[in-house]
């Protein structure tokens, strides 16, 4: 372990998070004590748990919190997530242990949001290939495509979502969503035009997606829907792996189905050096850095602290995902 773990009040497990940092600081200057492990599920069964033992609450990123792990926290009042994904964190156990998880929502919106269209024109102008082309010593001047007058499908119009669809107006594209809770409002304010899931597939020209990764959505995109896709047609994923079948997606875009794909988040991470995914031309690959910014890292942290901060001084939770961890405390 990184440091003295006999008691401590805040466990910090998010990797971009490190001792004598701004949110170190702001949890230290509060009184509270605090243990960093960005490596908590590396660690042997017991030291995580003499880890938890007195733990009141976690600053997590994105490796597993399971049931055992919260079990082994009899102390815990509150689970943060610096990010909005929460797929990480058994988010029953929490419940039925009162505890709330939280997220930093919209810490990182602009940046995921930026990173879509970093990925869409990597693949639309076919830049690893030339890049690639060109450290081999080979001049090559490869035909891209613009996104100007194309149509840009947005599954998920949440807050990263709506975002994108503003971004892409600047480009000069027409984009349709699909959201289970769509914004009529937002959309007509934008001139997004609202479809089904199924008709957003087979309209668009370039497809994200910023749905949550659920019973719902998991495999969502998968060989039957690729197959609705235009056979040029760019898929791009930010939001979370298992979302896309994977195997279906290289064998889409291997055998044409699809023009291209960019992920930056998969099934399981890190990403194994000898996946297909790295390996086949016509898909951008990146390490789930979508919010990695300064700017969204410094905003997460900062909104995680602060709601420890509130929360082990006896105020209310912000950015809850599990509000039935109330009956759990009841």
């Amino acid at each position: 372990m990184t440091e003295n773990t006999t008691s401590h009040d805040v466990l910090i497990t998010t990797a971009f998070l490190n001792p004598g940092d701004e949110v170190d600081a702001m949890l230290r200057g509060s009184g509270l004590t605090t243990h960093h492990e960005p490596n908590l599920t590396a660690l042997a069964e017991a030291d995580r748990r003499a880890l938890l033992a007195s733990t009141r609450a976690i600053i997590a990123g994105t490796q597993p919190l399971t049931a055992g792990d919260l079990a082994s926290a009899p102390n815990l009042e509150i689970v943060v997530r610096t990010g909005v994904g929460y797929d990480s964190v058994d988010v029953a156990a929490a419940s039925e242990q009162g505890i709330p998880v939280c997220v930093t929502a919209g810490a990182n919106r602009q940046a995921v949001a930026e990173h879509v269209f970093a990925l869409m024109l990597g693949v639309a102008r076919r830049i690893p290939e030339n890049i690639s082309n060109l450290a081999a010593g080979t001049w090559q001047q490869l035909t891209g495509r613009e996104l100007r007058g194309a149509t840009l499908g947005v599954l998920g119009l949440g807050s990263i979502g709506k975002a994108v669809a503003t971004i892409a107006a600047g480009f000069g594209m027409n984009v349709i969503a699909y959201d289970p809770y769509f914004d009529d409002v937002f959309a007509a304010a934008h001139n997004i035009a609202r479809a089904e899931l199924d008709d957003v597939l087979a309209q668009s020209d370039f497809v994200t997606l910023h749905l949550f990764l659920d019973d719902s959505t998991r495999n969502l995109i998968n060989a039957e829907r690729l197959r609705l896709m235009k056979n040029d047609a760019i898929l791009v994923n930010t939001a979370r792996g298992g979302i896309v079948d994977e195997a279906a997606l290289v064998d889409a875009v291997r055998n044409g189905v699809i023009g291209g794909a960019a992920l930056d988040v998969f099934e399981h991470e890190p990403l194994p050096a000898d996946s297909a995914l790295l390996h086949t031309p016509g898909i951008l690959a990146t390490t789930h850095v979508a919010g990695a910014t300064r700017e969204a890292r410094g905003e997460s942290g900062r909104m995680a602290a602060t709601n420890v901060i509130n929360v082990l001084a006896g105020g209310d939770a912000q950015f809850v995902v599990n509000p039935a961890y109330q009956e759990g405390a009841a």
